[in-house]
C-alpha cells in the first residue's frame, strides 16, 4: 500500500474489523449499482470513498432539476447530462483510485446476466417492481447476492438478498404487484434526505459483505419511518416450495397487470408524443385527454383539453366514467403511470376505441411543445 493509499484510508486501517488486508479486499471488490438517482447517489460515493476497486453504474437517464433535491451525486451544472458521466466525473474525483464504468442503458432481459455477472455483487437503486425482479432473478441465477433499497415519501425499506444461500426477492415479494402499487418516488413525492439515509445504509451492507464482517440484512427487512423517527426490523424466509429460477421473463408485463401476463399476446398499446398531439388535434381529432395524476399534481399544472382526472391506481374502479367509442390519449408527469393504464384498458377489453400513452408525460410537453408548462 502506498504513502497515499495509507493516508486516504487511514480510519479503515486503523478499525480491527478492516485494517490492511480487509482494505486490500476492498480495493480487490467489484460492485454494480443500478441507478445513479436517490439511492445510488450516496451508495456510489461512500463506495467510492471507501475504495471498491470497481464500481459499475447502470442508468439510462439524464439529469434533471427536480432530481437535485434528493440526487446528492449531481450538481446543477450537470442538468441535462447523462447520470452516468456526471457520475463518473464526481467519483473520479472523489476517488481516483478506484475504476468506474459506466453503461448509459437501461438494465433489461437482453444485457442483465451478462453485466451482473462481471461483479460481486449489485445495489439495487432502481425505483421500479420489474427492475428489482429482474435484478432478482439474473442474481439468483448467477448466484450473486443483491441489497434491496426502496422509498416512498418518508418510508424507506433496506434488506439484502440472496446472500450465501439465504431468502430473496421472490421469498419476501412472490406476487408481482398491481398496477395501483407501482408509483415510483418521483410520482408518489420522497424527502429529499430520506434516500441519503437508505442509500447510505445500502453501502454499509455492502461493504460487511465484502470485508465478510458483522451481521447482514440477509432475511431480515429493516424498515425505517423517517416521519416517526423509528425503526423496526422484520424477520422472513425462503420459501422451500418456491420455484427455482432458470431463466429471464418480461418482467414489465408482469407488473403491468400481472392477472393477464400469462394470458398469451395482447393487443399493441399505441403511444402518441405531444407534437404529434398537437398536430392531430390541428386536423380536427377530438380524443378524450385522460390525466392519471394525482390532485397534489393536477393544482401545479394541467394540459389544456383535459377531459378527466382519475388518479391512476384508482381508473379500475372508475373506468366506466371513461366512455368506450372514443379515442382516448393518457398522460402523467413522465408516462409511466399512464403507459400502466394504457395497458390496463387494453387487457381489461374495458375499452372499444383506440387507447394512446402520452410519452414524455407534462415533461414531454414542456420540451417540445409549451415551455411554460412547469416540469415538476
Amino acid at each position: 500500500m502506498s504513502d497515499e493509499q495509507s493516508a486516504r484510508y487511514a480510519r479503515h486501517l486503523t478499525l480491527p474489523e478492516v485494517g490492511p488486508e480487509g482494505q486490500k479486499l476492498l480495493t480487490e471488490a467489484s460492485i454494480l449499482v443500478v441507478g445513479a438517482g436517490g439511492l445510488g447517489s450516496p451508495a456510489l460515493l461512500y463506495l467510492a470513498a471507501a475504495g471498491i476497486g470497481k464500481i459499475g453504474i447502470i442508468d439510462d437517464d439524464s439529469v434533471d432539476l427536480s432530481n437535485l433535491q434528493r440526487q446528492v451525486l449531481h450538481s446543477t451544472s450537470a442538468v441535462g447530462e447523462a447520470k452516468v458521466i456526471s457520475a463518473k466525473r464526481r467519483l473520479s474525483d472523489l476517488n481516483p483510485e478506484v475504476t468506474i464504468e459506466t453503461y448509459e442503458e437501461r438494465l433489461g432481459v437482453d444485457n442483465a446476466l451478462n453485466l451482473i455477472g462481471d461483479f460481486d455483487l449489485v445495489i439495487d437503486g432502481s425505483d421500479n417492481f420489474s427492475t428489482r425482479y429482474l435484478i432478482n432473478d439474473a442474481c439468483e441465477i448467477l448466484g450473486k447476492p443483491w441489497v434491496f433499497g426502496s422509498i416512498h415519501r418518508f418510508e424507506g425499506q433496506v434488506t439484502t438478498f440472496n446472500l450465501d444461500g439465504g431468502a430473496n426477492y421472490r421469498d419476501l415479494f412472490p406476487e408481482t404487484p398491481p398496477m395501483e402499487l407501482a408509483p415510483n418516488c418521483a410520482e408518489a413525492g420522497v424527502l429529499g434526505v430520506l434516500p441519503g439515509i437508505i442509500g447510505s445504509i445500502q453501502a454499509t451492507e455492502a461493504i460487511k459483505i465484502v470485508l465478510g464482517v458483522g451481521e447482514s440484512l440477509s432475511d431480515r427487512l429493516l424498515v425505517i419511518d423517517a416521519l416517526g423517527m423509528k425503526m423496526r426490523s422484520l424477520s422472513y424466509s425462503s420459501n422451500p416450495n418456491r420455484a427455482t429460477v432458470t431463466e429471464l421473463s418480461d418482467y414489465a408485463m408482469e407488473c403491468s397487470n400481472p392477472a393477464i401476463a400469462d394470458e398469451g399476446p395482447q393487443p399493441e398499446m399505441l403511444e402518441i408524443s405531444p407534437v404529434n398531439y398537437i398536430e392531430m388535434i390541428g386536423e380536427g381529432w377530438s380524443p378524450f385527454l385522460l390525466d392519471v395524476r394525482r390532485v397534489d399534481e393536477e393544482r401545479i399544472v394541467s394540459l389544456e383539453g383535459t377531459s378527466l382526472r382519475i388518479q391512476h391506481n384508482l381508473v379500475p374502479q372508475r373506468v366506466e366514467e371513461i366512455p368506450r367509442d372514443r379515442d382516448v390519449v393518457i398522460y402523467c408527469r413522465t408516462g409511466s403511470r399512464s403507459a400502466a393504464v394504457a395497458r390496463f384498458l387494453i387487457d381489461s377489453r374495458s375499452h372499444g376505441g383506440h387507447v394512446y400513452n402520452l410519452t414524455g408525460g407534462v415533461h414531454e410537453w414542456s420540451d417540445t411543445v409549451d415551455s411554460s408548462i412547469i416540469k415538476y
